[in-house]
């Protein structure tokens, strides 16, 4: 691990527990049922929090020859944004996109939203948070589809769930910046 990315997940981590971590019983995305919640987007619509995340994951990728980063609407949103703008600043810019839950009804009637992609455009799909990593799924389905190659995946948080495995079925790695046991439950 390099020292960028080590010096801002040091710095990372107590934002994220601070701000992020819930001891709640809840029912998530994948329908399964906890007794704690990372609400990540608390800490990624933070300003400190979602510079760091940028940070690192830009840092992580920054060697892939990277066209675009995008994934899942409403978890990756705050991090396309802080990633793009970061990138654009580091002078080795990037594009964005979301990929919707569903295709818009009206309108252009798109799937994915940004600056188009094409076949062969090298993407990142980024997460929030992973359990089962369904939503992640959706994403890599998505830009699949189109023909995009897909270089990396990265959760900021992974429960250590079943999304690893799970994504592995679609020719992906699943990296993360942080797992369950860094929060120490």
């Amino acid at each position: 691990m390099n020292k960028t990315i080590k010096k801002s997940k040091g710095q990372l981590l107590p934002i994220l527990k601070k701000l992020c971590f819930k001891k709640k019983r809840v029912i998530l995305a994948s329908g399964k049922i906890s007794n704690y919640y990372f609400d990540a987007r608390i800490g990624s619509l933070s300003s400190q929090a979602s510079y760091l995340i940028a940070t690192i994951i830009l840092e992580m990728i920054k060697k892939d020859r990277i066209n675009a980063i995008g994934g899942l609407t409403l978890g990756a949103d705050p991090i396309i944004g802080a990633a793009v703008a970061l990138s654009f600043k580091n002078k080795n810019p990037l594009n964005g996109f979301i990929v919707r839950k569903a295709e818009k009804k009206h309108g252009m009637k798109k799937l994915i939203e940004g600056p188009a992609l094409k076949k062969s455009t090298r993407v990142v799909i980024i997460d929030d948070v992973v359990t089962t990593g369904s939503s992640t799924i959706q994403a890599i389905e998505a830009v699949k589809k189109i023909g995009c190659k897909i270089i990396r995946v990265i959760a900021v948080i992974d429960r250590l769930e079943g999304a690893k495995e799970n994504i592995k079925k679609y020719n992906c790695d699943l990296e993360h910046i942080f797992t369950l046991k860094d929060f120490a439950i």
